[in-house]
């Protein structure tokens, strides 16, 4: 090999010995310290041939586990002739991870490569920590299972919402006049005087009452927004399932919406009013739900759905609420403190 190089020099082919260089770089690198067995050949730990199958690996790693197990070790042993107790646990060590190697296809394929391909040290590190980091369990499943986590999660919120906001409105006089007055036109308070043994106390029946109006509250009065009573199919697992036949929905819907009012040139409808109204005023469709009746009215009388007629109501509001609060008293204080002692003035006090 050294004549070789040196009649390189004599000829001046520069890139045949760099090509001769790095073929010699690259096969002492052939093991890599810190990959696999460090720079050991694991079939040579195993003690078997290239062309072993797995039975052959395995019966090679339970006789070398055997003799080298730190739980066996013993002084004096004919079979471990100069070895210590430290060196013995090292190559039990190392006999595990050849077998670890070589017991899996995957990476018995990434190691065999390796030993072909030297001149690759880099793709062999990235292959080799890729495999050593990857989870152990399929990412697959940590989604799914995180994405049910947030829906049950999602899901308990939205019923304690909805339970809070049901008990707010059990406690006002509004609703529990009227709720009352229903239960007694449906006969469920109406009941006559219990005797004997199945009479019941009073508390007991303060209790079945309570329920009796929570049940026609809920049932009666539809509440919207943020404590509206939960659906199943807005958590985030239904949306996700449902997303492809929403997403088709949502494409044939502004198909049809191009055609009718683009092309046909269509008049648009309440329902389309009441959408480009909603859209003007950026509010999701729960929000413009929790609107009253007669706001959405005065939305369609005003053709709100016209962009200036919509912007010419929109300065209108602006303009109210300056002065509503230039008449409201704590707005007055409030700008009184700002102007005499608000954080941007500066006062000396002796002391």
């Amino acid at each position: 090999m050294a004549a070789s190089i040196a009649d390189t020099f004599r000829q001046g082919s520069w890139l045949k010995f760099l090509v001769v260089l790095w073929f010699l770089i690259a096969s002492v690198n052939a093991l890599v310290p810190g990959l696999y067995c460090q720079t050991e050949n694991c079939y040579d730990v195993l003690g078997v041939s290239r062309e072993a199958t797995k039975a052959e690996i395995a019966r090679a790693y339970r006789q070398l586990a055997r003799k080298y197990h730190p739980d066996r070790f013993r002084d004096g042993d004919p079979g471990l002739a100069g070895e210590t107790a430290e060196s013995a646990q090292q190559k039990f060590l190392l006999v595990a991870t050849a077998y670890e190697t070589l017991k899996d296809e995957e990476t018995r394929k990434d190691y065999n490569y390796m030993l072909d391909h030297p001149e690759e040290y880099y793709s062999h590190l990235y292959t080799y920590y890729s495999r050593r980091l990857a989870p152990k369990v399929d990412v697959k499943i940590v989604i799914l299972v995180t994405v049910c986590a947030i829906s049950v999660f999602q899901y308990y919120s939205w019923w304690s919402s909805y339970t809070e906001a049901i008990n707010y409105l059990a406690t006002m006089p509004k609703y529990r006049i009227q709720a009352t007055e229903l239960a007694k036109k449906q006969g469920l308070l109406n009941r006559p005087k219990e005797k004997g043994k199945n009479r019941r106390s009073k508390e007991e029946i303060r209790e079945e009452e309570e329920e009796i109006i929570r049940d026609i509250i809920k049932n009666k009065i539809d509440i919207k927004g943020g404590y509206q009573k939960p659906n199943i199919s807005d958590i985030l697992l239904c949306k996700l399932v449902l997303f492809p036949y929403h997403l088709v929905m949502y494409v044939v819907w502004y198909c049809s919406w191009v055609y009718r009012f683009t092309v046909k040139k269509e008049d648009y409808g309440e329902e389309e009013k009441l959408y480009l109204i909603r859209k003007h005023m950026k509010m999701s469709q729960a929000q413009f739900d929790s609107l009253d009746d007669h706001l959405r009215e005065t939305f369609l009388e005003r053709q709100l759905w016209i962009k200036d007629n919509y912007e010419v109501y929109k300065l209108e509001q602006e303009e109210e609420m300056k002065v509503k609060m230039a008449q409201d008293s704590r707005w007055k204080r409030y700008r009184r403190w700002m102007k005499n002692e608000g954080p941007g003035r500066l006062t000396f006090i002796d002391d």
